[in-house]
């Protein structure tokens, strides 16, 4: 396992410091040194990005401002001379917070709690992919007086009416059964299945599009709520979006 690492700086002293202490550590791997923000998507157009060594201070953005307006961000730690800032950066999910000057055992530190992070992102990806590909697993619903077994696969989306709900399966059946969506939501793996709606889950590997509140399944549009998009958007797109 090797992170790929960026140091983003608009110092040269404090990016060569950094760039010193990656070198010394063997799972870790230098890909970028630069002085502003705004050179990132440069880097990141070439290879995939693991880890930011961001400073916060710099004249054309700083890097809370950078936090704040980036999606699908690299794992980041922070460096700044300034430790008023830290609160801020952990409510942006920063791993870390290294104040310069930065010694090497508070960067090794840093840099191995974002080593277990990683792995640990990493086992839940994968178990995520097992679970996705047990297509074979089945559930059982009473429909008026008949119980009716749907594979998981099968499933569409879920929809809410009141105290009942309509699984809606691939080949275009509706099946009705008295049950509030919070019991179902709760039944199912949510590695499968993700509420996007008050009154919608659908299952994540059905969905085509997702534009203007709105995800795509085939021919059906299902309304996405600004409560769940930001989830929505995450789970569905992490470490599958291209860009230019």
């Amino acid at each position: 396992m090797v992170l790929k690492c960026v140091t983003i700086d608009d110092e040269p002293l404090a990016r060569e410091c950094i760039a010193n202490y990656v070198r010394e550590v063997g799972f870790l791997e230098l890909v970028g040194s630069v002085n502003n923000p705004l050179e990132l998507s440069k880097i990141q157009e070439e290879q995939e990005v693991d880890l930011l060594f961001l400073d916060i201070q710099m004249p054309r953005m700083n890097g809370i401002e950078f936090l704040k307006s980036s999606t699908n961000m690299p794992m980041v730690i922070l460096t700044t001379a300034f430790p008023n800032y830290a609160l801020e950066g952990f409510e942006l999910d920063v791993l870390d917070y290294l104040l310069k000057p930065v010694t090497f055992n508070r960067f090794f530190k840093a840099v191995n709690k974002v080593k277990e992070q990683y792995l640990l992102r990493n086992q839940k990806t994968q178990e995520d992919s097992t679970l996705l590909n047990d297509t074979k697993e089945h559930i059982f619903i009473k429909c008026d007086n008949v119980y009716k077994k749907i594979e998981l696969e099968n499933i569409l989306f879920i929809e809410s009416m009141q105290n009942y709900v309509t699984f809606h399966t691939t080949d275009g059946k509706k099946h009705l059964t008295l049950m509030p969506l919070k019991s179902v939501e709760k039944r199912l793996d949510n590695h499968l299945f993700l509420k996007v709606h008050k009154s919608f889950l659908v299952s994540v590997t059905k969905i085509d599009t997702i534009n203007n509140g709105k995800i795509g399944m085939g021919d059906v549009q299902i309304p996405l709520s600004r409560n769940y998009k930001n989830a929505v958007m995450d789970k569905v797109l992490k470490n599958k979006l291209w860009k230019k």
